[in-house]
């Protein structure tokens, strides 16, 4: 089994052998440690940016983490999987992590946060 950690409000609940304060825990401490990285063209963090689509826990706290990038051109499409598998990796508790790139759906953006938009001036 593993847990689902997305923005969506009706994301699906599945049933997780691990304790749901630990959840809780990891699920944030991963929120935290993806904010830390940002695209270095854009001074806003990727999660801000909606860049993460999904972020599975699994039970053996493995964590799967589906992104993408804001063009299948952009210049640190090479760096960035790999910065946010790091970032990941430093949250304690997380036995090992897995980062998936995907173009589907697009990143356009809509999937920004008020605070990336602010920070961009894209109202």
């Amino acid at each position: 089994m593993s847990e689902t950690v997305t923005e969506a409000p009706n994301a699906p609940t599945i049933a997780s052998s691990i304790p749901a304060e630990e959840l809780e825990r990891l699920t944030d401490d991963i929120v935290a440690a993806l904010k830390t990285v940002y695209d270095p063209e854009i001074p806003v963090d990727i999660y801000e940016l909606g860049l993460i689509y999904k972020v599975d826990i699994a039970d053996d706290r493995q964590v799967a983490v589906e992104m993408t990038l804001t063009t299948p051109n952009c210049p640190s499409a090479a760096e960035l999987p790999g910065m946010v598998e790091g970032a990941v990796a430093s949250v304690g508790g997380v036995s090992g992590v897995n980062v998936n790139l995907t173009f589907d759906p697009p990143w356009d953006q809509g999937r920004m946060s008020e605070e990336a938009r602010l920070t961009l001036n894209l109202w």
